[in-house]
């Protein structure tokens, strides 16, 4: 059922936009634009988040304003630049779609359509998007043996405290469930975590994601500003700006809003974390079947 939803265009007004217009399966479940077209022409604001092992994580987007994914997918349904749709004429909508009844019945005991039982239903699809077949996977069942000298000088350097990478993607999910400034400007025209929580020392601040299909889910960061995986390195080696936020694992003396820390990586250095950080891609999730449109 939640398959069925996630790529059903009824689910917008003119039923045109669906869940997967903006997160799809072969970009990692993201966009590969830096904003996403609504329904009606219009862009939104931020980059679309990639979807992956989803339930390590409660509060969603980049922002945090979702506490749960239950919350969180019927968000964009009743967005306005996004599908459109209120959640009456939502349940009205598929209420009158032959194959919804025996979905919903199937899922629930019963045939009954209502806006709780589509966020399960999307909610429960999302959290079954799990990565735990990428190549870094079959290296730590292995000790490594397939890596490159490469991928493992990369891997060295994610991990040895130098770059601070796994400071904050952290555990087998390289991620980590806070919100970060990570000095991507000195003045930000989308504040993220402070506008929810209108406190400013929250200014800048924006949900650490998943490296897990990092490879293929560009472009990066919340305004999808790098294209490529170079140029987020490259930011992180010596484009990290001066901001009062700026979080204390990137500055030099380790105190919230210090002196951006500049890595000083080699050429190769920086190759060597973008290869590591291609061993993260899940292949087999991003041609799964089971992931893909129902739709004929």
């Amino acid at each position: 059922l939640g398959r069925v939803l996630f790529y059903d265009r009824q689910l917008s007004v003119d039923s045109n936009v669906r869940c997967a217009s903006c997160h799809k399966q072969a970009a990692g479940f993201a966009d590969p634009q830096a904003s996403s077209k609504g329904h009606a022409g219009g862009f939104t604001r931020r980059n679309a988040s990639h979807l992956v092992n989803q339930f390590f994580v409660r509060e969603q987007f980049w922002d945090k304003r979702a506490n749960s994914l239950e919350e969180q997918v019927l968000m964009p349904i009743q967005d306005q630049v996004e599908m459109g749709m209120s959640l009456g004429s939502l349940t009205a909508r598929l209420r009158s779609r032959p194959y919804y009844p025996a979905l919903f019945a199937q899922a629930f005991g019963d045939d009954s359509i209502t806006s709780d039982r589509v966020a399960l239903a999307l909610a429960q699809f999302v959290r079954s998007m799990a990565s735990y077949r990428t190549r870094y996977d079959e290296g730590e069942a292995d000790g490594f043996a397939g890596f490159s000298s490469m991928e493992l000088d990369g891997k060295a350097l994610f991990f040895n405290g130098q770059t601070r990478c796994n400071h904050c993607h952290m555990t087998a999910n390289f991620f980590n469930r806070d919100a970060r400034n990570n000095g991507l400007d000195e003045v930000y025209a989308d504040n993220g975590l402070g506008e929810v929580t209108e406190d400013a020392a929250d200014n800048g601040k924006f949900k650490v994601p998943s490296l897990r299909n990092v490879a293929v889910t560009g472009p990066y960061m919340h305004d999808g500003r790098f294209t490529t995986l170079e140029e987020v390195v490259e930011h992180y080696d010596s484009g990290v700006r001066q901001h009062p936020n700026l979080d204390d694992r990137l500055t030099v003396d380790g105190h919230t809003g210090g002196v951006p820390v500049q890595l000083g990586l080699s050429e190769y250095d920086k190759e060597a974390l973008v290869a590591f950080m291609k061993t993260l891609t899940d292949i087999p999730l991003i041609t799964d079947e089971r992931f893909a449109d129902p739709f004929p």
